[in-house]
């Protein structure tokens, strides 16, 4: 196989597996459990593929020590788990989910991976947007899935069980092919995230560039997701202080981070103050649409079983005990905490959330100073700002404001997002590798053939 064919179908590939991760739900609604479970071995069979054809090189040091760690401990918990069974396919999901992520991180550059997101949040977010046009337009009613896991003849079915609820022509909220207003805003502001900084960075062409960032402009306008409204405010928060602490330099970040710690305590201290009103202004009932009792019901869990957890699931198990019947609301049945760190407090204990926080924690510190310290050379020697330093940095803020309300960053994209980015900064730690500063080279599949032969070293 020639090299730039080579490079065409790992473009390919890493564009079909973040679409896949993206839109879990869209295959689950089109094809079924059976045929999502065809879609996830291909991707999983791609990503051992990726490994094989590249041949990235391993080194210890390189390797962020909290995810292993997480992963072991989410395995031993088998032997305590109060539903094993359940356990052991939660783990060997994680594990699969993990195994993309790392084939993605060790085998494509950096700029190699944001070029197949920013492709794959594409064809997520047009998609959507024709979903719902053909519902709204032809259909014409609220849509089922294909293949429900529930009685489609019941006399009542929960709103929250269609696939689409036809209100694009009434200003939304739109669900699109993921089947949730919460899950398309996210992936509509990772693509804002995503298209402006490659825009900026001179790697998308600007005619380009400026479409993509309306459409996701668009599609984050009329999903009307509450939650990830305040999460992009977070997001630029971050993007405030990162532009702050690269224009003042190393010697006068103290101010920075003083600065950074006053908004956190001036921003809490106004949404204690403020908490109703804000309820209003977003349209959220005092119980925040459900979560307070889902979050009690957690920390009831939480309480029994402190230390090391119930064990491990991931997504919970709507057939085993306690998930059949632990968050229930207006007849739909919740299989997240809808917060990720009570989630993993609860699975695996307080050792577990000091594991996944340092999973967490050690990301954003790296991402930080990729995002901010001025760029080498190989050789050593300074370079100017790029703006493709900033996407990681601003991806996980993303990811971190959404877990305090979802649970999604533990599993599909969300996870695979976060364990790739930990893994691609710690080797940014030990090797220089180039970020783009200019116009975009001659690319096969979304990825040019130098930048291939750079990740598989």
């Amino acid at each position: 196989m020639t090299s730039d064919r080579r490079s065409a179908l790992i473009g390919a590939y890493a564009t079909f597996a973040l679409f896949t991760l993206l839109a879990g739900q869209f295959w689950r609604n089109l094809l079924g459990w059976w045929g999502f479970g065809i879609v996830a071995a291909l991707v999983l069979g791609g990503a051992i593929w990726l490994v094989v054809a590249t041949r990235p090189s391993w080194n210890w040091r390189r390797v962020p020590k909290s995810t292993l760690v997480f992963l072991v401990l989410a395995t031993l918990s088998i032997a305590w788990s109060f539903y094993p069974g359940a356990s052991a396919l939660g783990v060997a999901l994680t594990l699969a989910t993990t195994f993309v992520a790392v084939a993605l991180a060790l085998c494509l550059p950096w700029a190699g991976i944001a070029r197949s997101l920013g492709a794959a949040i594409k064809w997520v977010l047009a998609l959507s947007l024709l979903f719902e046009l053909w519902v709204t337009v032809f259909v014409r009613e609220p849509l089922l899935p294909n293949f429900p896991d529930f009685d489609p003849d019941a006399e009542k079915i929960p709103m929250a069980f269609y696939w689409s609820r036809a209100l694009l022509f009434d200003g939304g909220p739109i669900e699109g092919i993921q089947a949730s207003r919460n899950l398309l805003a996210m992936t509509a502001l990772l693509g804002l995230i995503v298209f402006g900084t490659m825009l900026a960075a001179g790697t998308m062409r600007r005619v380009s560039g400026i479409f993509w960032l309306v459409v996701a402009g668009a599609v984050f306008a009329l999903t009307r997701s509450a939650t990830v409204v305040l999460v992009a405010v977070v997001v630029l928060v971050a993007l405030g202080f990162a532009l702050w602490a690269r224009r003042v330099g190393p010697e006068r970040r103290a101010g920075v981070y003083w600065a950074a710690g006053a908004a956190l305590v001036a921003s809490v201290a106004l949404l204690v103050v403020f908490w109703n009103r804000l309820l209003e202004l977003f349209g959220k009932g005092e119980d925040l649409t459900g979560r307070l009792d889902i979050w009690s019901a957690v920390l009831g869990m939480i309480g029994e079983r402190p230390i090391a957890g119930w064990g491990w699931v991931g997504y919970w198990n709507p057939f085993v005990d306690p998930f059949d019947d632990l968050a229930v609301r207006k007849g739909v049945v919740y299989l997240q905490a809808h917060n990720a760190w009570l989630d993993v407090w609860m699975q695996l204990g307080l050792i577990g959330l000091i594991a996944f926080a340092s999973i967490v924690i050690g990301a954003l510190w790296r991402s930080w100073f990729l995002a901010v310290d001025r760029p080498m050379d190989a050789s050593g020697r300074s370079v100017p700002y790029t703006s493709a330093a900033l996407l990681p940095l601003l991806v996980l803020v993303a990811l971190i404001g959404q877990s305090l309300a979802e649970s999604r960053i533990l599993v599909e994209s969300g996870w695979v997002m976060l364990i790739a980015i930990a893994w691609a900064t710690k080797r940014r730690q030990w090797e220089h590798e180039p970020l783009p500063t200019g116009p975009r080279a001659k690319r096969f599949g979304g990825l040019d053939a130098q930048s291939v032969r750079d990740g598989a070293r």
